[in-house]
């Protein structure tokens, strides 16, 4: 009964050991793309522009080249769709995370289209203005 016991115990303590081990691969790191210069529009309604700067973020270094090569067809869709905004929403901080995520899939999207990889994971507003 001991010896099972201890067997159990022995078992039970090395066991999370090599689960641990496992999960300590390290992160992918993130690499940034500063669409330059600003975008800059006319705005539907709400206000007269909009101007804003952005970085896109992949987890794949590898294509970054890509993102940069396609950046002008990147930039084409966000101008369309920020052409297309209301200012008065935009002014707001869930108008701007409402148009941030659709900027986001709009983005995801050009570069799919254009590569058929999903290489864009995130992008963030660095400027953000509205008049």
């Amino acid at each position: 009964m001991r010896l099972a016991l201890y067997t159990l115990l022995s078992i039970m303590l090395v066991l999370p050991c090599y689960s641990y081990a496992e999960e300590d691969e390290t992160p992918a790191k993130p690499s940034y793309f500063s669409l330059k210069p600003s975008i800059v529009v006319n705005l539907r309604s709400g206000g007269k522009f909009a101007r804003i700067d952005i970085q896109i973020m992949t987890l794949d270094e590898e294509q970054l080249e890509n993102i940069k090569l396609h950046a002008p067809a990147i930039r084409h869709a966000l101008i369309l769709l920020l052409s297309d905004q209301d200012g008065k929403k935009l002014k707001t901080p869930d108008g701007k995370e409402v148009f941030r995520k659709a900027a986001l899939s709009a983005a995801q999207g050009a570069i799919k289209e254009l590569t058929g990889v999903d290489s864009i994971n995130e992008l963030y507003f660095t400027s953000f203005f509205v008049q």
